[in-house]
């Protein structure tokens, strides 16, 4: 008889016999053919089936125990799930196994592409959890293979480092060497061209025309003179710069964006610059004592004048230097008073709503001179916004106040400047700065 081949198993038939007497394996495998025998019809008969391998090779086994017999039936079909189940139920019809009264019971018909499934499944869930232990991290593995593209897409503008939509787009970014390209299409930013250095080629020239330009600059003294060389050479849109005392090269991705996203006017980059420098100069030279010989003479009205305010009175002191011995008169000159208007409780806590409904938005709220409500506008845009808007009297930022913002306003006649920070203690003799803590 032939065999069924295993690959083609689709069910296997399982039951138990239990023979009056003692029988052996030919016996039951004898009942089994010769009681089907033309109960079903020549189409499934079971000699027929296993002659064509639809059935496969009956398993029996027994075990006798005083006097009687019990045991096992396997019975693997190919067949379709209603034919062998037409097949497992006429073994039922069976009574008699060799010269012994018998019974078989049908224990089960199971599908063996569901055991198959069941392992499959279980077998995939262990196969996966050792690949996910193995498996990199696909982010980063993604931006490695993103920064090496776009530090393989530097291309040559007019002779000069480039990323490739330096041509082709209306605005570009100039900064000072190859790597800073590099770095910048590392982080995604493909319109940037280097300078290469001090010297600036000519070529840029005509560039500055056709092109908005923004100047990123590392945050050292060399940035200011190729600024300088930069603005001699044409008109520049906007400047960029590095944090005091790094490079482009070196800024991290947030660092980069930061830095383009606070980028100012050129021409106010240069004159706050400038104020900052001279600043710097006058809070050095504030230190130095004043050294005269004799006081300076008392503030008399003239006879028929106006009366006026008197200055606040000149404090003196004796001094010993310590290399000659020779005291000398020290007089302290008083400041010029400062008057900056001072916020009351009622607008103070209506800046206070402004600012906390402003809170994430990275947005700005302008206010006239009677504290009424202008426009909100976004924070890289408030130094453009401020010189069209007529008497601006407050401004309150989602953001902090640098001294950019504070020379801005100053500019503009702001009185009073609200943020929820401060960057490095900006200070004016004009406008009232004024952090979130404080109101």
């Amino acid at each position: 008889m032939a065999k069924l081949a295993q690959t083609s198993v689709k069910y296997l038939v399982k039951a138990k016999f239990d023979a009056s007497g003692i029988v052996e394996k030919p016996d039951v495998i004898g009942a089994l053919f010769g009681q089907t025998e033309g109960l079903l019809g020549p189409e499934l008969d079971l000699r027929e089936l296993q002659r064509t391998g639809r059935i496969g090779r009956i398993e029996v086994k027994s075990v006798s125990q005083r006097g009687k017999a019990v045991g096992e039936i396997t019975i693997p079909s190919s067949l379709d799930s209603t034919e062998t189940a037409l097949i497992a139920a006429s073994l039922e019809t069976i009574d008699r196994v060799g010269p012994c009264d018998a019974k078989i019971h049908i224990e089960s018909v199971e599908d063996l592409r569901t055991i198959k499934r069941n392992y499959i499944v279980d077998r995939a869930k262990e196969l996966l959890a050792g690949l996910l232990n193995q498996m990199p991290d696909t982010t980063v593995m993604s931006e490695e293979l993103m920064q090496n593209l776009r530090t393989a897409e530097v291309v040559e503008f007019k002779g000069l480092p480039a990323g490739p939509d330096v041509a082709t787009g209306d605005a570009i970014i100039v900064c000072e060497g190859r790597a800073d390209v590099v770095n910048l299409l590392k982080h995604g930013v493909k319109n940037a061209v280097a300078i290469g250095g001090t010297s600036v080629p000519q070529a840029f020239a005509e560039i500055f025309r056709e092109k908005e330009v923004t100047v990123f600059l590392d945050g050292d003294r060399g940035g200011d003179i190729i600024l300088k060389e930069l603005m001699q050479l044409g008109e520049i849109d906007y400047v960029a710069r590095a944090p005091e005392g790094k490079e482009v090269e070196e800024l991290t991705k947030k660092e980069v964006f930061k830095a383009l996203r606070d980028k100012v006017p050129a021409g106010q980059a240069s004159d706050v610059r400038s104020s900052a420098q001279t600043q710097q100069n006058n809070n050095n030279n504030g230190h130095d004592a004043i050294y005269q010989n004799e006081l300076a003479p008392p503030f008399e009205n003239q006879e028929g004048s106006e009366s006026r305010e008197k200055p606040a009175p000149m404090k003196s002191y004796s001094v010993r230097t310590s290399s000659s011995g020779v005291t000398r008169r020290v007089t302290s000159v008083p400041s010029a008073p400062v008057k900056k208007k001072s916020l009351d409780s009622e607008t103070a806590a209506k800046f206070k709503e402004h600012l906390s409904e402003l809170v994430g938005t990275r947005a700005a709220a302008i206010f006239d001179r009677e504290n009424n409500f202008v426009g909100r506008v976004p924070v890289k845009e408030i130094t453009t916004s401020l010189k069209q808007i007529e008497n601006p009297s407050a401004v309150i930022l989602d953001g902090y106040i640098d001294k950019f913002l504070v020379k801005a306003a100053e500019d503009a006649g702001v009185q009073f400047l609200i943020g929820t920070s401060l960057k490095d203690k900006p200070f004016s003799s004009k406008v009232s700065i004024i952090s979130e803590n404080e109101l």
